[in-house]
């Protein structure tokens, strides 16, 4: 059975900077799941200010923008 992707990315229709997050995460070759938070009143109001929302291992990581070296370096650590 394939191991899940360690990295989730909270998102919403629309939003230019989560299409950006998207394609650093794809440019980076890092396998990840994507959430569209619309419509989920809990992640709404933890998240909708700073989306995207990009979660390691369940816990956020960064949010607006991919800081790609960082996001690397964290996923060589193991979970």
């Amino acid at each position: 059975m394939p191991e899940q992707p360690r990295v989730t990315l909270y998102t919403r229709p629309g939003c230019h900077l989560c299409a950006d997050a998207v394609a650093a995460l794809g440019e980076l070759g890092v396998p990840f799941t994507e959430v569209d938070i619309t419509g989920d009143r809990e992640l709404e109001a933890e998240y909708g200010d700073r989306i995207p929302v990009v979660m390691l291992d369940g816990k956020e990581h960064g949010y607006w923008r991919v800081e790609g070296a960082r996001l690397l370096r964290d996923l060589a650590t193991p979970a």
